[in-house]
């Protein structure tokens, strides 16, 4: 009996890595020239990459069982009731041609004109969060994202490895029509085994910089941590950017806990005119890899952004919140810090120079505590 049983789990190991192996999903392990930078990384110690502060994500077995008997058993509004609306169809509005627009795709994906660039952040832009399509799927959006509407870009900005930011299916439709893709160090790994050509790739280590054109891209550090299977944890670097244009300056949180870093890059490069800063999928279990909204506002505040925009929310289902309570909580926390906090609907192509609404779109969505 005891044999047997050890056969299976010996067996079943061997059967999971093997799908993982073989299954372009997942990616791919650095090697070759991606170590070689990632070896001489300060930020890279005894094999792994490191934040800048201890960051434990260690729930022990019993927080584990309580949050996956939470996530199966409770509910709690985490999902919307109806389609959520968007404004896709509104990209032909006109707008300043001297201002730089965004348009807001839910979650973290979000398409940046600036300086006649178009540079489109973390484009998860299918509907499924996970390596497995019937797993943590897209809330329905009244008109799906059509990836065919999406420009051809100059550049693709990659934060982290994670499935709800680096999307293996939408790659595969994007990568032809990308002049650049930029990431943190190890994660250009994952786009050559998708098909990305080498060349396109540049991997950029915390605090690294470049140009294009007259935009100049920062990789800066942010508090998190990174892999898509079993043993890649860590293996990869994770990141949030700065995108200087010549007279807007933009910044971009990737997920990260709160930390010391949103301060030290303020004094590095702010003040920032447009701030997109992560706010969801947070639980007082894993804080330190995800802020809760109230530290959201208090990053946007220590970067110093004249203007900031909860993302990391209305799009997946991957924490035990109400899916509306980011948003509620972020606006109350801007409300009492005077923090100018705006928040566009989804699609919407707007002017962050030029933006000032603050309605609250998603209190008219069915299935919201908030009705």
């Amino acid at each position: 009996m005891v044999i047997g049983f050890i056969s299976f789990l010996i067996i079943l190991f061997i059967s999971t890595m093997a799908f993982i192996k073989t299954s372009p999903q997942f990616g791919s392990s650095p090697s070759g020239a991606h170590l070689q930078k990632i070896s001489a990384s300060g930020n890279f110690e005894n094999g792994i990459f490191v934040n800048q502060i201890p960051t434990s994500m260690d729930m022990g077995l019993g927080g584990m069982l309580g949050t996956i008997y939470e996530f199966a058993f409770k509910d709690g509004d985490r999902k919307p009731g109806t389609p959520l609306p968007v404004k896709f169809d509104s990209k032909a509005g006109e707008l300043p041609a001297d201002l730089a627009k965004v348009t807001w795709y839910g979650h973290s994906a979000i398409l940046i004109e600036i300086d006649a660039k178009q540079i489109l952040i973390d484009p998860m832009l299918g509907n499924a969060a996970s390596p497995f399509s019937f797993m943590t799927n897209r809330f329905e959006y009244q008109k799906p994202i059509d990836l065919r509407d999406i420009p051809q870009v100059d550049a693709v900005v990659l934060s982290h490895d994670h499935y709800d930011h680096l999307d293996y299916r939408s790659i595969l439709k994007l990568k032809d029509r990308v002049g650049h893709f930029y990431t943190p160090l190890g994660v250009g790994a994952h786009l050559e085994r998708w098909g990305v050509p080498a060349e396109r790739i540049t991997e950029l280590d915390w605090w690294e910089s470049l140009r294009l054109d007259q935009i100049r891209l920062i990789a800066t550090p942010a508090r998190h941590f990174s892999g898509r299977g079993i043993s890649d944890r860590n293996k990869t670097q994770w990141a949030s950017w700065v995108i200087e244009g010549e007279n807007e300056k933009f910044y971009f949180s990737g997920d990260s806990g709160y930390g010391p870093h949103f301060k030290e890059i303020g004094e590095k490069y702010g003040p920032f005119d447009f701030a997109m800063m992560e706010c969801g999928q947070y639980n007082t279990k894993w804080e330190a890899i995800h802020m809760m909204p109230e530290q959201t506002i208090q990053a946007s505040k220590d970067i110093g952004a004249k203007s900031m925009m909860p993302i990391h929310w209305s799009a997946f289902n991957l924490s035990l919140h109400s899916w509306i309570e980011p948003a509620e909580r972020a606006l109350k926390a801007a409300e009492s810090q005077e923090v100018h906090m705006v928040t566009p609907g989804i699609g919407l192509r707007f002017a962050p120079g030029m933006f000032h609404e603050k309605n609250p779109w998603w209190r008219a969505v069915e299935g919201n505590s908030n009705k």
